[in-house]
């Protein structure tokens, strides 16, 4: 049976984190509204989007934090400073909507979407979509803004900040460089599997799991044998939930994904899921892939062909074999690592609700 994190922790942490979120939302909405009163729309946008999510890369850093001894004294500031993750992963979630020209996220219109009818609706002039583009870049950059401000005002020792401040840099230089890579295999029409598993390690998995634990020990100022010992558990762990976020991106419930039926299918994205069914499909069923794989149009009866050949190749099989094996490898580190006990056995947890979720 599975070791679970206590629901209280989770519901309780998620709590303080959305606490720490609405509290920098008003003070920035107090900031641009000194602007100008016609970026209100900015901050809404913003607060819909940050009123959900699973808030994983916070609790990796705030647990990181605690297993590594991290002071009771400075629980809130920690949590702040892990809270400021959020605002990182608003950008990246902006900027990979328009990147990918996704409709929604997390069940309501994209950013990018969301501006274009303002523009619409008001009828002003120019190109709606365009207006709407370059409003969600602006918005996910100043999410990047914010989430330095949140990071760096934390009130945590200055040496503390420190330390942290260069894992947070690495780890930023690293999303952005994933997220490169990832336009890149779609412009390629993708490859191999190996070079689709580095996609999913420097876009998704780093700044999830092991950056975010990383970035805890630093603030606690962990030793290098619990640095070495947070990437043995987070980055496999980040890659099985990167590789179960793929498959929720074909077969996955829309009224739990809060995205439509097959639409990582529409978009062609180049995952380690396609690259497997690709690797293992017949001249027919390759056919079949590249003339679906990226069409806008795509109906159900589409997506439910590319489905059957994802799942005849053997490639979701295949891929829930890696899940599982992935996982194993995370746990195995974390259980040879000493580590503050409740934090281990929320980290046990936390490895469980990411790999077996289905939104």
């Amino acid at each position: 049976m599975p070791q679970q994190s206590s629901p209280l922790d989770e519901a309780a942490l998620r709590s303080r984190v959305q606490a720490v979120v609405d509290e920098v939302l008003a003070h920035q909405s107090c900031v641009l509204a000194g602007v100008s009163d016609d970026l209100v729309p900015m901050v809404e946008a913003l607060t819909a989007l940050l009123a959900g999510g699973k808030r994983l890369r916070p609790a990796f850093c705030y647990w990181g934090w605690r297993g590594a001894g991290g002071p009771g004294d400075h629980d809130d500031q920690a949590l702040r400073a892990a809270a400021s993750l959020e605002f990182l992963q608003a950008c990246a979630l902006i900027h990979d909507d328009v990147m990918d020209g996704s409709d929604t996220r997390r069940g309501l219109p994209s950013a990018h979407r969301r501006f274009a009818g303002v523009h619409r609706g008001a009828e002003w002039l120019g190109s709606p979509e365009s207006f709407g583009v370059g409003a969600a870049i602006l918005l996910g950059d100043l999410c990047l803004s914010w989430a330095d401000e949140v990071l760096l005002g934390c009130d945590l020792p200055a040496d503390a900040l420190r330390r942290g401040k260069v894992v947070y840099d690495e780890m930023r230089t690293e999303l952005m460089a994933g997220q490169y890579l990832d336009l890149l295999e779609q412009a390629r029409g993708g490859g191999s599997v190996e070079r689709a598993l580095t996609v999913v390690r420097y876009k998704s998995a780093k700044y999830t799991i092991e950056r975010p634990l990383h970035l805890g020990a630093a603030l606690a100022g962990a030793g290098e044998d619990v640095i070495a010992a947070y990437s043995g558990y987070g980055l496999p762990l980040g890659e099985a939930f990167q590789l179960r976020d793929d498959i929720l991106g074909v077969f996955g419930d829309p009224a739990e994904t809060g995205k439509p039926a097959g639409d990582d299918l529409r978009e062609g994205k180049r995952t380690v899921l396609v690259a497997i069914a690709v690797e293992r499909s017949t001249p027919a069923q390759a056919g079949l892939i590249r003339r679906h794989l990226g069409d806008p149009g795509l109906d159900e009866a589409g997506v439910a062909a590319l489905r059957e050949i994802i799942s005849a190749t053997g490639a979701l099989d295949h891929t829930e074999e890696l899940i599982e094996r992935l996982l194993a490898e995370a746990l195995g580190a974390l259980d040879t690592t000493d580590l503050e006990p409740t934090a281990r056995g929320v980290l046990h947890g936390l490895a469980y609700a990411a790999t077996q979720r289905t939104v």
